[in-house]
């Protein structure tokens, strides 16, 4: 039964870039409902791995697992969305739109395409874009033009477009690098907010360990395509840290 509490099942995973190892032999288990900060060195692997674990790149060797099937078998949108949701450094939102159509942009893999194309003159399901756009505190911007937002206004958008698509996984890709610290604690508190609410995991990608250690429960830290430490968030020492960012031991 221990298995079916697993979300991700890694074994001897490997990636390879023009010769260079981006993930080396790598191994690990992430339970339903984890909080999980993937922090290391720039090129440690991080965003590799996020990326393998959103079924968007095949390893060269290994096995993942998601929810105790081969990812193989997700080759279905509707089902690999129903299981996975992205946020990216970038927000992945079309600007020229308004907030509404970003997102019910959450909603397109349920729709058919006649839905979806009506869904951009006369917005479907409009309800759920309400009461996704209230709990992130956007309510009022609903038909605002999207690029006309702030950095971290967009970055809420992307958060309700998640609620309306409603995957038991949330993998971040250093979601509050383009923000002031202000913005970033806020973005920050609200995801892991809305994550526990939903009963979701959530796996991000951080640079800073500051906010891996405020927010998260678990840290994996990555270093030269390989877990160098994976701790429960308050057990991760200063030494352990300033161990791993000793790039002088690289050289």
């Amino acid at each position: 039964m221990q298995q079916l509490n697993n979300i991700f099942e890694l074994n001897n995973i490997s990636k390879v870039y023009e010769r260079k190892i981006a993930i080396s032999s790598l191994s690990l288990t992430i339970k339903k409902g984890e909080l999980v900060a993937l922090i290391g060195p720039s090129g440690a692997g991080k965003t590799t791995l996020l990326n393998i674990l959103a079924n968007v790149l095949k390893s060269e060797s290994g096995q993942l697992l998601i929810s105790g099937v081969l990812s193989d078998k997700y080759n279905s949108g509707k089902k690999l969305a129903k299981k996975i949701g992205i946020i990216r450094q970038q927000f992945d939102l079309v600007g020229q739109l308004p907030v509404v159509h970003n997102v019910l942009a959450g909603r397109l893999v349920e729709w058919g395409f006649l839905k979806s194309l009506l869904s951009l003159i006369f917005p479907q399901e409009k309800e759920l874009a309400k009461k996704a756009l209230d709990r992130v505190g956007l309510l009022d911007k609903i038909y605002e033009k999207t690029s006309n937002l702030s950095g971290g206004e967009q970055q809420r958008v992307a958060m309700a477009r998640l609620l309306v698509q409603k995957p038991e996984v949330i993998l971040a890709d250093e979601p509050v690098s383009a923000l002031d610290p202000a913005r970033a604690e806020d973005i920050l508190s609200m995801l892991t907010k809305l994550v526990r609410e939903e009963n979701e995991t959530l796996i991000t990608v951080l640079h800073s360990v500051e906010y891996a250690k405020k927010y998260f429960d678990r840290i994996i830290a990555m270093r030269e395509g390989k877990v160098y430490f994976d701790l429960p968030a308050e057990k991760v020492t200063d030494k352990l840290l300033s161990d791993l960012y000793d790039l002088k031991e690289l050289n």
